[in-house]
């Protein structure tokens, strides 16, 4: 009987022009969010070439800090609206647009270093901040991703699937602060300190895996059906029947929003991401401004080439951070994600509190401090997003906007707040800005335990 209906499901299958699986949708939409994702550090590594010159024109630390977390603005607020869209169309398209407008920036990034750096005037501030805002548009391809992901999976697989694309993903940054600590170091000589030559490799780079995306990535089943013309109903009846598709989005961007907004849940989680995932994107674009300014540690000498140091150690944090995600996927299957979120709160907690006292001659304390609260951060991330599937599974687009978006909002607005610290108490403000962490840590775990008391009582 087993066979029978095997060779029937088969043979409906050969009815419908269906590409790819499960695990080939999940390979394309992390090169999609990899190449995007790596403009997380598009300012903060070349942050210091522009520090002196801004300076000089009297801008302060907190305005830095506002122009290294500028790419984070477009990754994280775009991220609610293209989220929403991929409920529509599905990912490819959003995937697309997002990657397309990243590399606009890029190459505006190039041209405008060309052309005016150095000798920078302060009517360049505003344009540079435009040029990092297109460029972080790739980093908004974060929650598109994550639904376009879900969609090819059940249930019972979103942990390990997520926790892969993200934690993957999430490797970006970390890999493409070397790739630039290398060519910072190559180029060093050039009129421009490499910095034009650094964006154009990205920018080459970036073209690249947009390439490759566009050739192999591809969407679910339901929305495969809908681009051959089947009405929209009977498309998910087939994917459901036939395909086995558990996640179907909701019918339209609006209400996708909608009801993902109306679940108080949502916001709880969004509250979780920002402090995670936010916190993770602000450090890795403040870190390298942290350990050049606060340590001072300079550069090292590698094959002839002088490595930025702060740009190694930016990469560590990010490595660090992305891997662990990528485990604690599997543990939130096996333990549930509100225990992984926890448990990865305890640690960004304990992380904050030896950053506040590592003062600037307690440099190793320092580095345990960074890898603590990366190690916090990836385990908290891969909580997050088991529960969102779970909390809204008639919503998954939109609830992954909101806290794909909003929560990396934190990316954009921790830096500046890390940067008035400076502002504020001189050197040490550097130490004591990572109090912020200690205080969103400690709310966040006083809305996880209200959340999960509801949801005991609800059982």
């Amino acid at each position: 009987m087993t066979d029978s209906k095997t060779i029937a499901v088969q043979e409906i299958k050969q009815k419908y022009k269906i590409k790819g699986n499960p695990t080939e949708g999940l390979i394309a939409a992390t090169i999609g969010f990899f190449i995007g994702f790596a403009a997380v550090v598009a300012m903060g590594s070349t942050a210091k070439f522009f520090n002196a010159e801004l300076k000089l024109l009297g801008f302060s630390a907190f305005w830095i800090g506002l122009l290294v977390s500028m790419p984070n603005l477009s990754g994280s607020l775009l991220r609610i609206p293209f989220s929403a869209w991929t409920d529509q169309v599905g990912g490819r398209k959003p995937f697309l647009t997002l990657l397309t407008l990243s590399l606009i920036g890029l190459l505006g990034l190039t041209i405008f270093v060309y052309m005016f750096y150095p000798g920078l005037e302060q009517i360049h501030y505003p344009i540079l901040l435009i040029l990092a805002f297109l460029a972080g548009c790739g980093i908004a391809t974060f929650s598109v991703g994550i639904s376009q992901v879900s969609f090819w999976y059940p249930q019972k697989e979103q942990g390990k699937a997520l926790g892969t694309y993200a934690g993957l993903g999430n490797l970006a940054p970390g890999i493409f602060s070397i790739v630039m600590a290398f060519s910072l170091g190559f180029f060093s000589k050039s009129p421009t300190n490499g910095v034009m030559e650094s964006y154009f490799l990205w920018f080459v780079l970036l073209l690249i895996g947009t390439g490759i995306y566009y050739f192999i990535g591809l969407d679910a089943w339901s929305f495969q059906l809908k681009e051959q013309g089947f009405p929209e109903e009977e498309a998910v009846r087939i994917a459901k029947e036939i395909y086995n598709q558990e996640i179907i989005p909701a019918h339209n961007l609006v209400k996708s929003l909608k009801i993902s907004a109306s679940n108080k849940k949502t916001w709880a989680l969004v509250m979780f991401y920002f402090t995670s995932f936010g916190g993770f994107i602000a450090l890795a674009a403040w870190f390298p401004t942290y350990w050049n300014s606060y340590f001072k540690i300079g550069s090292f000498d590698f094959l002839g080439i002088a490595l930025g140091l702060a740009l190694i150690f930016n990469a560590i944090f990010v490595i660090i951070g992305s891997l662990i995600r990528v485990y604690s996927g599997n543990i939130a299957d096996k333990i549930t994600g509100e225990r992984t979120v926890m448990g990865g709160l305890f640690i960004i907690l304990f992380g904050s509190i030896i950053m506040i006292v590592s003062t600037n001659d307690l440099f190793p304390l320092a580095v345990i401090g960074m890898a603590v609260i990366s190690i916090g951060m990836g385990v908290v991330n891969a909580g997050v997003f088991k529960l969102v599937p779970k909390y809204v599974p008639n919503a998954v687009g939109g609830a992954a906007g909101w806290v794909g978006g909003l929560g990396a909002f934190g990316g954009f607005v921790i830096p500046p707040i890390m940067g008035a610290f400076v502002d504020a108490f001189d050197s040490i403000g550097y130490a004591w800005g990572f109090v912020t962490f200690t205080i969103l840590s400690l709310i966040c775990l006083s809305v996880l335990y209200v959340l999960m008391q509801n949801n005991k009582k609800q059982h």
